[in-house]
Formats: C-alpha cells, sequence, structure tokens
C-alpha cells in the first residue's frame, strides 16, 4: 500500500521547483534512503513529500489508512538540523557560553514535555519509551538546551520526534555531529525503528546510508530518478570521485601573519557552567605552523575550548591564556584575535540566518561579522569570488544565501572562512552536510593552504577519514566525570 504517491508532482510556488515534475511513491513498511550531492534537490522533495511545499493540482496523495485524515503533520515526522531551538536559534549563537542569559532557554526535560504534549494533542500515538531512551538522553534532563554539544542537541531532535510514533519518519543527514559510538547507537535505533513504522533518510554520500537500507532514490540536477538498489548507488558514486577536477592555485594571502612562536597557549584552564565541569586543568600550547587534530566524545568540550580561543567565551578572561603571544585581558579586543582567525562550526551553520547573496557570505569573513555592516568593495567582492571558485561554488556566487541547500550553505560559510588567508584556520565540524566530491576537495585546499610554514590548523572532526594528510599533532579530550 502506498502511503505518498505523487504523480507528476510540480510546487505551487515557482521559485522553488524542481527541473522536472516528481513521480514517486513510499509503500508502508518500505525503508529509502534519498541520495544526491549538495544541491541536487534532496530537501526540495522531501518539503513534498512532508506538505511543506504544496503542490498542484491533485499531484500528491497520501493514505495513511481507512478513516485517517490525511493531515501530513500528524503522520509525518520530519527530523532536520535546524530545528532544535525553534525561533530562539540565533540567540544561542550569541549566548550559549554566557551562564547569565541561560535562563532563557529551556531544559531537555521541558523540551520533551512540550513535544509530549504537542503529540497527545494531535492524537498520535506514543513510541516505545525504551527507544528514545536507548539515545542516552536521560542523562542531559536537566540541562539547558543553550550548553549542550552538537552531537547532544542531534540526539535531543530525534528524542522529540519519538515521542510520538508517526507512520512516515524523514530524517536528513542523521549522523552529522555524532561521535563513532553515537553513530553505532544511532544505527541500531534506526534499525529498531524500522520495524515500527516507515524509515526515509536524506544523505549526501554513501558511507551515510546504513546496512539496513537497500533502496536508494537518486536525485541529481534537480531531477528525481527511479528507486535502484543501494549497492548500485555506491558504484555509482566511486565511478564518480574518481575524475575529479585538478585543484587550481590558492589566492593570495590578505591579512599578515603575527610574528609569534606560540600562536595558542593555555596553562591550567578549568571551565565551569554551575555544578558541571567542561575543562579541566588543561595545558596546552599550539606552536606556529602545527596542524591539531582535536577530538573527543560528544561533550567532551572541543566547542568549549575552541570558544576560548576565538575570544568568544567571557570565562577566557579568568583564565590564563595568551594567543598570538598576548595575554587574555590585557588590553586587546577580540577583533584584534579575530583578524588572524578563519572559523566555521556547526552552529555558525545553524544561525547564520542572512538573506545576502553567497559571495557577500563570503566577504564578511574578511571583517569577522555575521552579515554585511559596510559596503563590499569590488577587489573584496573579486577576492571572495575567487575563494568560491577554487572552492568549485563558483556558480553559487550570486545566489541568495538563504535559497541555498544546507549542504550549499555550509560550503559557503567554509568558504567564509578562508577568504582572508587567516594565519589560525579553525575547523570545527567543517564537512557536516557536505557531499563526497565537496569533502575530498576541501580536504585537498586545506592540505595546499597548510603547506605554507606560519599557517596552523585546529580542526575537529568526529571522522578520522576526513583530516587531511597535513594533521601532525593531535588532542583528545574526555568528558569530566562529575
Amino acid at each position: 500500500m502506498s502511503l505518498i504517491t505523487i504523480t507528476q508532482g510540480v510546487t505551487r510556488h515557482p521559485d522553488y521547483r524542481l527541473a522536472a515534475p516528481v513521480n514517486f511513491s513510499l509503500h508502508r513498511g518500505e525503508h529509502l534512503a534519498i541520495c544526491g550531492p549538495n544541491g541536487a534537490g534532496k530537501s526540495l522533495l522531501t518539503d513534498m513529500l512532508t506538505g511543506a511545499r504544496p503542490l498542484l493540482a491533485l499531484g500528491m496523495h497520501y493514505d495513511f489508512g481507512e478513516g485517517v485524515v490525511p493531515r501530513p503533520s500528524v503522520h509525518i515526522g520530519a527530523v532536520t538540523f535546524r530545528h532544535v531551538y525553534g525561533s530562539s536559534e540565533p540567540a544561542y549563537y550569541q549566548q550559549r557560553w554566557n551562564r547569565a542569559d541561560e535562563q532563557e532557554f529551556p531544559t531537555v526535560a521541558e523540551v520533551l514535555a512540550a513535544a509530549r504534549q504537542r503529540a497527545e494533542r494531535d492524537g498520535a500515538p506514543a513510541a516505545p519509551p525504551q527507544l528514545w531512551q536507548a539515545l542516552g538522553i536521560e542523562e542531559h534532563l536537566e540541562q539547558r538546551v543553550n550548553l549542550l554539544s552538537s552531537g547532544e542537541r542531534r540526539r535531543l531532535q530525534l528524542a522529540q520526534m519519538l515521542v510520538r510514533m508517526p507512520q512516515v519518519l524523514v530524517v536528513d543527514n542523521p549522523y552529522i555531529g555524532l561521535d563513532a559510538e553515537a553513530r553505532g547507537m544511532l544505527t541500531e535505533v534506526l534499525q529498531r525503528l524500522a520495524e515500527l513504522t516507515t524509515l526515509v533518510l536524506v544523505v549526501s554520500r554513501a558511507a551515510d546510508v546504513p546496512p539496513f537500507i537497500d533502496t536508494v532514490v537518486p536525485v541529481s540536477e534537480g531531477r528525481v530518478g527511479e528507486k535502484m538498489p543501494a549497492a548500485a548507488w555506491r558504484e555509482a558514486e566511486a565511478a564518480m570521485l574518481r575524475h575529479l577536477p585538478a585543484l587550481p592555485p590558492l589566492p593570495a594571502a590578505a591579512v599578515a601573519t603575527p610574528v609569534c612562536s606560540d600562536v595558542i597557549d593555555f596553562s591550567h584552564v578549568t571551565i565551569r557552567y554551575g555544578d558541571r565541569t567542561i575543562l579541566h586543568d588543561l595545558t596546552w600550547c599550539v606552536r606556529r605552523g602545527e596542524h591539531w587534530a582535536l577530538t573527543g566524545e560528544n561533550g567532551a568540550g572541543k566547542s568549549t575550548l575552541l570558544s576560548l580561543v576565538c575570544a568568544d567565551n567571557p570565562q577566557g578572561y579568568a583564565c590564563d591564556i595568551r594567543l598570538f603571544g598576548r595575554q587574555r585581558g590585557r588590553g586587546e579586543s577580540i577583533w584584534d584575535i579575530k583578524k588572524h582567525i578563519g572559523y566555521v562550526s556547526p552552529e555558525m551553520a545553524a544561525t547564520y540566518r542572512k538573506s545576502l547573496p553567497a559571495v557577500d557570505i563570503v566577504a564578511s569573513g574578511l571583517h569577522d561579522t555575521v552579515g554585511l555592516y559596510r559596503r563590499v568593495t569590488e577587489s573584496e567582492r573579486a577576492r571572495s569570488e575567487q575563494w568560491l571558485a577554487t572552492f568549485g561554488a563558483a556558480h553559487l556566487a550570486r545566489r541568495d544565501f538563504m535559497r541555498l541547500s544546507s549542504g550549499e550553505q555550509r560550503l559557503v560559510l567554509l568558504v567564509r572562512a578562508f577568504v582572508k588567508s587567516p594565519s589560525l584556520l579553525i575547523l570545527d565540524e567543517p564537512f557536516h552536510g557536505l557531499d563526497e566530491a565537496v569533502r575530498r576537495r576541501a580536504r585537498a585546499l586545506i592540505d595546499a593552504y597548510m603547506a605554507h610554514p606560519s599557517r596552523t590548523l585546529i580542526m575537529v572532526t568526529h571522522y578520522a577519514d576526513e583530516l587531511p594528510a597535513c594533521i601532525d599533532h593531535h588532542l583528545t579530550l574526555h568528558k569530566v566525570k562529575a
């Protein structure tokens, strides 16, 4: 029985249409992955499935059972990376490190309670409690959501959805932000979910299709293909990756490199939020020209550490920290520090909501602003376009950032981190949601960029195969035991 059928589907809004009408069916008990490169149209297809983008005429048909109201919002659950804080997301990025402001955010328990109330109001059946408990969310019930790590927030999103049991569950990029242990746990949870509901995963690369999914719907250049075996799609992706274009030369440096031997020097640094200790007695020195991999389980304090380096965390003033040879709190402004740093993170991708051309988003990295607050010069725009072209994204330059796919947005923000040729490049899980071809190009560009002896790298990732070849130092953080 087909739960969802689309016949020659075309969205009502002309600005949100694929290159060709869509023909698609999803049967009860069927589990599939919607796969394709960044910008292919995967998100638009899922918006059509969930009813977020209504179709013209009679192109959409739902059948959730005899006598059941075909209201998609009740029977179809969707989990996407941005739906953690709702309308509070922009405030999160500014307030994450400020303990005094955290009362504006609910606790994990309050978020789950609200989800239960919505499910009860809609008359949605409840999921087995042990299913969402398997996500390991109970230990975080009293924490406020702005203090969760990106991986912990991902678990919370899934727990919110599993309060109810929709007939169809759509999960966009389920594995991003999760450490190896959490990815294994999630695969087990998804496999158990597949016994209870119809599951649709949306992914950008073959590595993110779990073993129990054997059917793929390919999406490419705005066209939805016929269903195919997952093994065949993996072979097609591997064939494409054997023919990637050569890298162009890198743009020239834009900012002078500070003269100092130690870029970062932490001495016995401890960071606490209430009763929770995030970092304890950390001593760490990064010298100019070193390339560090920063690893650790979800919640180990990686993002907190980076917030100290980027001068975003007010607790840094109370710690013994030297950045670029200068003691924190001795008169330098955060802009004196940031002008030497290129930075991208999952939080930035989740909260950067500016309706500007992509080239202007990249140019904002020249002045370390969120959005543009000064007119972009012709030379700055040309430089931004050059960096976009270097990453294979020249075609995005004039497009509205808010109209890009989530993968394209993350790529633009990654380019933004490079645009001023910073002496310190901080990449916090930079490949979130990027397809395999883009990842490989970006990894090669990082290696090429770091060939300059005065450039320093700190990169966070939960995937060892994402690390560039230039990595020569490792720091692994562990959760501080209570």
